[in-house]
């Protein structure tokens, strides 16, 4: 998404609001394997609601992850999410590519609540239509507000790096899920990220996105909770969240809190499963995939899939991408939930669609 010319291959850089992670893979006979991997938080509120404010703190952040993971190629491609980015699928006439290429600007405007001067345009062809007598196209049309990108594009140049290609997290989970796992093409999988400041969900079907919403509540909403039930200091209250044992706040009182907070981030999901349900061909939602740091939070999983009957599964980025977690210092376990849209990242190519 929005990239520009070839090359052949680019670092997975994903700048969140709580950490920099960063995935360099290496391309081995028809698959990869991971030769540089590594994290670096960035200091607090540098990045909020998906906005950068600390320019100087995230590029620092950026230098010092790629030096830490003794990255030396210099393209990178990063991703965006919030409300900066807007995707939809979107119903037009038939027509041919070059003719879509021609007028999707002009029918985007009816679709994206920005200027469309305001935005870098993608699209792509989901169903082209004619088969059964079909005479409309399905398009997956991306928005993306320019201003956002150029900040996100500015950090990475002030680090010393080239952004070869900007996507959307949404997207770059789906690489991911796609070089790691054979779905059955009937079968709707969400792919669920849960950040620390938000919730990236992806339903996907044969192959394709269908659905995406991002969800402004993430893992940060926890430890605060936790912070201000037992006026713990952020580490800790980081701990209890896992469900560590730490001193000042019993086991029984912490989970307490933590399902009031995952009472509220389900509320969220529900709203966004009646919107899907409300407005696809089917309501058939089949497993959720989960990834992202938030996906460790005490009782979570169990009580995701308590609430919607589907099966949970964690989303292993290392799956079938080799990661020999001794030589780089790591735990997989630790690093598998939150290296999802890095990996994703990694496998584009500059100049993909």
């Amino acid at each position: 998404m929005f990239g520009i010319g070839k090359s052949k291959t680019v670092v997975g850089l994903d700048i969140g609001s709580s950490a920099v992670k960063a995935v360099e893979l290496k391309s081995v006979g028809r698959g990869y394997r991971v030769v540089a991997i590594a994290s670096e938080a960035i200091p607090p509120d540098s990045i909020v609601d998906g906005a950068i404010i600390d320019g100087a703190g995230v590029a620092d952040a950026i230098r010092r992850v790629l030096d830490q993971a003794g990255i030396k190629s210099r393209d990178v491609a990063a991703s965006l999410s919030g409300n900066a980015v807007i995707v939809k699928k979107i119903s037009l006439p038939q027509m041919t590519e070059s003719e879509l290429a021609e007028t999707i600007r002009w029918e985007a405007e009816q679709y994206i609540p920005f200027d469309v001067q305001d935005v870098n345009l993608d699209y792509q062809i989901l169903d082209a239509g004619g088969a059964k007598g079909k005479t409309a196209m399905d398009v997956l049309l991306v928005a993306a507000k320019k201003d956002k990108i150029g900040d996100y594009t500015s950090v990475i140049a002030q680090a010393g790096r080239v952004p070869v290609v900007i996507d959307v997290d949404a997207f770059a989970m789906q690489n991911a899920f796609e070089a790691n796992y054979d779905a059955d093409p009937a079968e709707v999988n969400v792919l669920m990220n849960v950040g620390a400041s938000a919730i990236n969900i992806n339903i996907v079907c044969d192959g394709a996105s269908v659905f995406t919403r991002d969800i402004s509540i993430g893992g940060h909403a926890f430890t605060e909770a936790i912070q201000r039930e037992f006026n713990l200091p952020f580490g800790r209250a980081e701990q209890a969240k896992r469900g560590e044992a730490v001193e000042g706040a019993q086991a029984e009182e912490t989970r307490a809190v933590l399902k009031a907070v995952t009472e509220n981030v389900l509320l969220e999901i529900q709203k966004t499963f009646d919107f899907f349900r409300a407005t696809a061909a089917s309501d058939r939602l089949d497993r959720i995939m989960l990834c992202g740091g938030g996906a460790r939070v005490d009782g979570f999983v169990s009580a995701l899939g308590e609430r919607f009957g589907l099966r949970v599964e964690p989303l292993d980025p290392f799956r079938r991408i080799p990661l020999d977690a001794a030589k780089f210092g790591v735990a997989a376990d630790d690093v598998a939930p939150t290296s999802v849209v890095a990996v994703g990242l990694a496998l584009r190519r500059e100049g993909d669609r």
